[in-house]
């Protein structure tokens, strides 16, 4: 004997939605803030990369990791 169980997958994801609790507002900022840093070193690297011929090397990578950690003055 074999038992189906039907469930109405849109109502399911609503109450899903509806029951998971909204993160502090200091963990939203915080990660708002995290995301905007995120982007930025992603132009920064996209930025370089267009300017030393985009392609990837072991050498550029090494650059623009010094430069992310801010050992190395000047910008990206």
């Amino acid at each position: 004997m074999s038992t189906l169980t039907y469930t109405n997958s849109d109502y399911t994801a609503r109450e899903a939605a509806r029951a998971s609790p909204r993160k502090p507002f200091w963990r939203r900022t915080y990660d708002a803030i995290m995301r905007s840093q995120q982007r930025r070193a992603e132009r920064e690297i996209a930025a370089y990369l267009r300017s030393h011929g985009g392609l990837l090397t072991d050498g550029m990578e090494r650059e623009i990791m010094l430069r992310l950690e801010g050992r190395r003055r000047g910008t990206l």
